[in-house]
């Protein structure tokens, strides 16, 4: 039943077609695509930012809430000439933590490709690269962003980017380094696989070459429908100095690294008042009975997970200036959907999520947010949250 949904939520874009008389195209696009398509001149600058309030709950069990400024992010551009400009994002997260989330070169080379270098945004799933509060409902991102794709993702390398309007399509493909799962410490694990091991452009190490890349078709008004993938290996100290001739210590090293492989699809769809998004992320990861034994993790070999939203803005039935959009989003994934014969799957890594909310949008840039979620896990443990906040977004 609850997959049922998913992929009824899913297909009811398709459903939508016939209705669509209009032609025109409806491309979303971040804050760094923004910057670099505006004609505001030289120096750009944005900011967008939120403060969360999370209050658990469950029976016999009480929590403290927790009041946070989660993220604080600017944006800062360079136009040095009409093909090249600069674009950098340095997010403080939590008050305390300075992080630069991107910095990058872009050189227009044609209308319709970009080549790009420097600390990217891996663009796989929505969140990743689209995660301005004003962009998605919920006070918290979709839980699939957070346990599987390590939103926010963000490595160095180079590529290239670009649309072609006339059919509708965006393209980016990206060579990156991978992520870093063995630094005298096992940086994967089951719970999370390969969020911890993220090196975020901070004194990267690099033994091969990981890619990426995400196809966006957005020719059909109110749609953008997205197909992602990653491919490559985690990174580790081990083969650092590592002699050819040891075969014991290319042994240890072999186990310490272990194949990622991801693809993703999404949708987000909009046809005057009502709004649908999902989203579909499978992960493989090989070599996990070795990286296991050697590290004493309980790394899984498959994992999966998704969620279906749906919402309608109300906003014109209560004469609200702006939009006031009700919402409901179903979740579910299990990073042990399979694992080796050495490993017993956790239930406690299997979740469903329910969770519905609310957006306020004082003014487009800016929103308030609020939202109850139940969570469910596979040994039928259950937990409430209440979570209000608020977020920004401005150039």
């Amino acid at each position: 039943m609850r997959k049922s949904l998913f992929w009824i939520v899913l297909i009811s874009p398709y459903l939508s077609f016939a209705q669509l008389s209009d032609s025109s195209k409806t491309q979303l696009k971040n804050s760094a695509q923004t910057l670099i398509d505006s004609k505001d001149g030289n120096l750009l600058l944005a900011a967008y930012g939120e403060v969360h309030f999370n209050q658990p709950m469950a029976e016999k069990t009480s929590y403290n809430g927790s009041l946070d400024v989660h993220r604080q992010v600017l944006l800062f551009g360079y136009k040095f000439d009409n093909k090249t400009s600069f674009i950098t994002e340095i997010e403080i997260e939590h008050i305390k933590e300075v992080y630069l989330e991107q910095a990058f070169l872009n050189y227009k080379a044609k209308p319709w490709l970009n080549i790009q270098a420097g600390l990217l945004l891996i663009p796989i799933g929505i969140i990743n690269e689209y995660h301005e509060p004003t962009t998605f409902n919920g006070v918290e991102r979709p839980l699939i962003n957070s346990t599987i794709i390590p939103t926010t993702w963000r490595e160095i390398g180079a590529g290239v980017a670009g649309n072609i309007p006339s059919i509708g399509l965006r393209y980016q493909l990206y060579a990156v380094n991978g992520p870093l799962g063995f630094d005298n410490e096992a940086k994967l694990n089951g719970e999370k696989p390969i969020r911890g091991a993220r090196q975020k452009g901070s004194q990267v190490t690099m033994t091969g070459i990981d890619v990426s890349g995400r196809l966006t078709y957005y020719g059909v008004r109110g749609l953008n429908l997205a197909l992602s993938g990653y491919w490559g290996k985690t990174e580790s100290s081990l083969y650092h100095n590592l002699h050819d001739d040891s075969l014991s210590m290319k042994s240890r090293a072999d186990s310490s690294s272990v194949g990622v492989r991801m693809i993703s699809g999404d949708f987000r769809f909009q046809k005057k008042n009502f709004e649908a998004r999902g989203e579909l992320i499978l992960m493989n990861l090989s070599n996990t009975s070795q990286y296991n034994a050697f590290t004493n993790q309980d790394l899984g070999k498959t994992a999966y997970g998704y969620y279906a939203e749906v919402g309608y803005n109300i906003g014109k039935l209560i004469h609200a200036k702006n939009k006031v959009v009700p919402f409901f989003r179903y979740s579910n994934y299990d990073t042990h959907q399979q694992t080796s014969a050495s490993l017993i799957a956790n239930p406690n890594y299997k979740n469903w999520a329910y969770t519905s909310g609310i957006s306020w949008f004082i003014n487009p840039n800016f929103v308030v947010k609020g939202d109850y979620q139940h969570f469910i896990n596979g040994n039928n443990n259950t937990l409430n949250m209440i979570n209000l906040g608020v977020g920004y977004w401005f150039r």
